[in-house]
Protein backbone atom coordinates (compact mmCIF):
# COMPACT_ATOMS: atom_id res chain seq x y z
CA UNK A 1 0.00 0.00 0.00
CA UNK A 2 1.61 3.24 -1.14
CA UNK A 3 0.65 6.68 -0.03
CA UNK A 4 0.38 9.25 -2.73
CA UNK A 5 1.27 12.85 -1.83
CA UNK A 6 -0.11 15.48 -4.12
CA UNK A 7 2.05 18.39 -5.30
CA UNK A 8 0.07 20.98 -3.27
CA UNK A 9 0.71 18.92 -0.11
CA UNK A 10 4.45 18.76 -0.90
CA UNK A 11 4.59 22.50 -1.49
CA UNK A 12 2.79 23.22 1.74
CA UNK A 13 5.20 20.95 3.65
CA UNK A 14 8.26 22.59 2.06
CA UNK A 15 6.93 26.09 2.77
CA UNK A 16 6.40 25.19 6.42
CA UNK A 17 9.88 23.67 6.78
CA UNK A 18 11.61 26.53 4.92
CA UNK A 19 9.60 29.11 6.86
CA UNK A 20 10.66 27.55 10.17
CA UNK A 21 14.32 27.42 9.14
CA UNK A 22 14.15 31.00 7.87
CA UNK A 23 12.53 32.17 11.11
CA UNK A 24 15.23 30.43 13.16
CA UNK A 25 18.04 32.05 11.14
CA UNK A 26 16.35 35.44 11.37
CA UNK A 27 16.05 35.10 15.15
CA UNK A 28 19.73 34.13 15.41
CA UNK A 29 20.75 37.15 13.35
CA UNK A 30 18.48 39.67 15.10
CA UNK A 31 19.14 38.59 18.72
CA UNK A 32 22.62 40.18 19.09
CA UNK A 33 21.40 43.42 17.54
CA UNK A 34 18.39 43.46 19.84
CA UNK A 35 20.57 42.90 22.95
CA UNK A 36 22.91 45.70 21.83
CA UNK A 37 20.07 48.18 21.37
CA UNK A 38 18.33 47.41 24.68
CA UNK A 39 19.34 49.70 27.53
CA UNK A 40 21.64 48.11 30.07
CA UNK A 41 20.23 47.04 33.38
CA UNK A 42 20.66 49.82 35.83
CA UNK A 43 22.52 48.98 38.98
CA UNK A 44 21.68 51.06 42.00
CA UNK A 45 24.03 52.89 44.28
CA UNK A 46 24.00 49.87 46.55
CA UNK A 47 25.63 47.73 43.84
CA UNK A 48 29.13 47.76 45.28
CA UNK A 49 31.78 45.12 44.79
CA UNK A 50 33.15 43.86 48.13
CA UNK A 51 36.82 42.83 48.13
CA UNK A 52 38.53 41.46 51.22
CA UNK A 53 41.36 43.69 52.44
CA UNK A 54 43.49 40.55 52.73
CA UNK A 55 43.26 40.16 48.92
CA UNK A 56 44.96 43.56 48.48
CA UNK A 57 48.42 43.40 50.10
CA UNK A 58 50.45 46.58 50.53
CA UNK A 59 52.06 47.57 47.22
CA UNK A 60 50.12 44.95 45.25
CA UNK A 61 47.20 45.07 42.84
CA UNK A 62 43.94 43.13 42.77
CA UNK A 63 42.19 42.91 39.39
CA UNK A 64 38.44 42.27 39.22
CA UNK A 65 35.42 42.90 37.01
CA UNK A 66 33.37 46.03 37.70
CA UNK A 67 30.12 46.40 35.75
CA UNK A 68 31.46 44.21 32.98
CA UNK A 69 34.78 46.03 32.64
CA UNK A 70 38.21 45.16 34.08
CA UNK A 71 39.18 47.19 37.13
CA UNK A 72 41.99 47.24 39.67
CA UNK A 73 42.28 48.17 43.33
CA UNK A 74 45.63 49.04 44.94
CA UNK A 75 46.94 49.65 48.44
CA UNK A 76 49.74 52.17 47.86
CA UNK A 77 50.08 53.03 51.58
CA UNK A 78 48.91 51.14 54.68
CA UNK A 79 45.14 51.47 54.97
CA UNK A 80 44.82 53.56 51.79
CA UNK A 81 42.90 51.90 48.95
CA UNK A 82 42.41 53.31 45.46
CA UNK A 83 40.44 51.78 42.60
CA UNK A 84 40.25 52.62 38.93
CA UNK A 85 39.45 51.15 35.55
CA UNK A 86 42.09 48.77 34.20
CA UNK A 87 41.40 49.89 30.62
CA UNK A 88 44.13 52.11 29.15
CA UNK A 89 42.82 55.47 27.93
CA UNK A 90 44.99 55.30 24.82
CA UNK A 91 43.67 52.32 22.84
CA UNK A 92 41.72 50.30 25.41
CA UNK A 93 44.33 47.67 26.29
CA UNK A 94 44.25 46.15 29.78
CA UNK A 95 46.96 47.52 32.04
CA UNK A 96 49.34 45.35 34.06
CA UNK A 97 50.72 46.01 37.53
CA UNK A 98 54.51 46.32 37.79
CA UNK A 99 55.26 45.59 41.47
CA UNK A 100 58.97 46.37 41.18
CA UNK A 101 58.26 49.85 39.83
CA UNK A 102 55.06 50.52 41.76
CA UNK A 103 53.16 51.56 38.64
CA UNK A 104 50.78 50.24 36.02
CA UNK A 105 51.99 49.60 32.50
CA UNK A 106 49.97 49.34 29.31
CA UNK A 107 51.55 46.48 27.32
CA UNK A 108 50.38 47.82 23.95
CA UNK A 109 52.29 51.10 23.72
CA UNK A 110 54.15 51.41 27.05
CA UNK A 111 51.78 53.86 28.66
CA UNK A 112 52.60 54.23 32.36
CA UNK A 113 50.21 55.11 35.19
CA UNK A 114 50.88 55.91 38.84
CA UNK A 115 49.13 54.39 41.83
CA UNK A 116 46.55 57.16 41.57
CA UNK A 117 45.79 56.40 37.90
CA UNK A 118 47.59 59.52 36.63
CA UNK A 119 49.65 59.27 33.44
CA UNK A 120 53.39 59.01 34.15
CA UNK A 121 54.50 58.60 30.54
CA UNK A 122 53.70 57.25 27.11
CA UNK A 123 50.84 58.03 24.75
CA UNK A 124 47.72 57.85 27.00
CA UNK A 125 45.86 61.17 26.70
CA UNK A 126 44.24 61.13 30.14
CA UNK A 127 44.37 59.30 33.51
CA UNK A 128 42.57 56.04 34.19
CA UNK A 129 38.93 56.41 35.24
CA UNK A 130 38.76 56.53 39.03
CA UNK A 131 36.30 54.37 40.97
CA UNK A 132 35.09 55.15 44.50
CA UNK A 133 36.59 52.83 47.12
CA UNK A 134 35.58 52.82 50.77
CA UNK A 135 36.70 50.64 53.66
CA UNK A 136 34.08 48.95 55.82
CA UNK A 137 35.43 46.52 58.38
CA UNK A 138 37.65 43.97 56.70
CA UNK A 139 36.36 44.77 53.19
CA UNK A 140 36.96 47.39 50.53
CA UNK A 141 33.76 48.36 48.74
CA UNK A 142 34.23 49.53 45.18
CA UNK A 143 31.44 51.40 43.45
Amino acid sequence: MTTHVTPPQRRKFLFIILGGVGAAFTALAVWPVWRYLLPREKTGEDAKIPIAKADIPLGKAHFFSFRGQPAVVLQPAPGQFVAFSAVCTHLGCIIQWQPGKGECLCPCHAGRFGTDGQVLGGPPPKPLDSLPATVEGDQVLVG
